[in-house]
């Protein structure tokens, strides 16, 4: 239900956006007051090539501890669910008066949205979810512990939940960080990529950070905005801090820390191995966006579309100061309509950018360190897998197109939100990919 300040500041938000100042309407729904500033959350120019560790500054705090197998349908995951269904009917409300096309400027930019962007725009926040990507209610019974806690460092605060397999007596573990998409939470997602129970299995521990609604309407992570962008700013800065304390505190193996997300999360994976390669030994990205592409709505739109832009290939990537050493794995669904396929390519451009300087696409077709493997899941998916590899064989980037796939966690479970059971399991495919790669073992390419 929405409390009366929301009420006053839609209301403000609908009459500030009748009056043609859009930017001042979503400062409002932001929390924040007309006119003020929203770029202050991270001034420093972001250094592109770190290597250094530092020292973060932080507190957690663990909210309540529960086993798994207890959590079939917490009141927790019903109110948030109620929250999600608010989120999804206001975000973007004030676009879509009387279902006519807005022909306004969207803030941070002068340019009219065309319905068809609006709509995508709204699909990726959430609010065109389909009937086959609802929820279930039923989680999996786990022997393990699923943690809430919440991290507060000199940025902000981020509430979290942690899965600790059963087989975790004190030996030092890696970490995988699972960054949720728009509208899911921490529980969903778990349900949805079945990590915990993998985790179970191959024993590591799992962290998911969750993004309010008081940081974005639709739980999406920023990827889209200059200030969390960048090393030692905005949610990059807060999800770094949260894991190295997450680590510091169960003694968790420093050198064996990964990433991974999807949709907006996958982005702001790849922001985290761009910003902290020195934290993460490999990332996943699922149906996500290159780092830097976008810096405003309007920017972040023209992305999932597809539009050109600064990262259209190796070369370019190069020139735009943005690559990383961080071993990746890809997933992308080729018939996405809501973050377009040729995304896919431009993330693997920023790691595929390290290889050979100057090597040509016929060159590296011609390349014995590429692989093309063409397969198809049983009853499910046909993909084909293109894997670089470094001068020790070892595999660097995989790519992974999903042949009828749409935008949907690849192999999940009916449980979550936005999954698609007929596979490849990405979950599975990016921790083997993971457990090949540790801090300090990068080898030369």
């Amino acid at each position: 239900m929405i409390d009366a300040t929301m009420t006053k500041r839609m209301e403000e938000a609908t009459r500030l956006t009748r009056a043609g100042k859009l930017h001042e309407a979503m400062a409002v729904l932001q929390g924040a007051t007309p006119g003020e500033n929203q770029g202050t959350r991270g001034e420093e120019t972001p250094n592109k090539s770190y290597r250094k560790g530092n020292i973060f500054e932080g507190s957690c705090q663990v909210l309540g501890e529960e086993m798994a197998a207890s959590r079939p349908a917490s009141a927790e995951a019903a109110s948030d669910r109620t929250g999600e269904s608010t989120a999804r009917a206001t975000p973007f409300s004030t676009f879509d008066q009387a279902r006519q096309p807005y022909t306004g400027s969207f803030p941070n930019g002068d340019i009219g949205v065309p319905a068809a962007w609006r709509d995508k725009w709204l699909r990726f926040r959430g609010a065109g979810a389909q009937s086959e990507h609802a929820r279930g209610t039923t989680e999996e019974l786990l022997p393990g512990t699923f943690t809430a806690g919440r991290f507060t460092n000199r940025i902000g605060t981020r509430d979290y939940k942690l899965y600790i397999p059963s087989g975790h007596h004190g030996q030092a573990l890696p970490l995988v960080v699972m960054l949720h998409g728009c509208t899911q939470n921490p529980d969903d997602f778990a349900a949805g990529t079945n990590m915990n129970r993998l985790a179970e299995e191959q024993l590591c521990c799992v962290l998911y950070p969750a993004q309010p609604m008081t940081a974005n309407s639709s739980k999406c992570w920023n990827w889209f905005k200059a200030e969390d962008q960048q090393r030692e700013g905005g949610e990059p800065a807060i999800l770094a801090g949260m894991t190295r304390q997450i680590i510091d505190t169960h003694g968790l193996d420093a050198g064996r820390v990964y990433v991974a997300g999807l949709s907006a999360g996958g982005a702001m994976a790849t922001t985290l191995a761009m910003t902290y390669p020195d934290l993460f030994a490999a990332v996943g990205v699922h149906s996500g966006l290159p780092h830097g592409v976008a810096q405003s709505l309007p920017d972040a739109l023209g992305a999932m579309q597809g539009g050109t832009g600064p990262l259209g290939g190796g070369a370019a990537a190069r020139e735009s100061g943005w690559v990383s050493e961080v071993p990746a794995i890809i997933f992308h669904g080729d018939r996405d309509t809501t973050v377009h396929p040729s995304n896919a390519d431009r993330v693997a451009a920023q790691y595929a950018a390290m290889r050979k300087k100057g090597e040509t696409a016929s060159e590296q077709e011609g390349n014995a360190r590429v692989t093309v493997e063409q397969g198809r899941v049983t009853n499910g998916h046909a993909y084909t897998r293109t894997s670089h590899h470094d001068a020790k064989g070892e595999p660097r980037l995989e790519q992974w197109r999903i042949h009828g796939a749409g935008h949907a966690w690849a192999g999940g479970s009916a449980r979550g939100s936005y999954t698609d059971p007929k596979g490849p399991d990405a979950a599975k495919e990016m921790l083997r990919f993971f457990y090949r790669h540790r801090q300090g073992e990068r080898g030369a390419s």
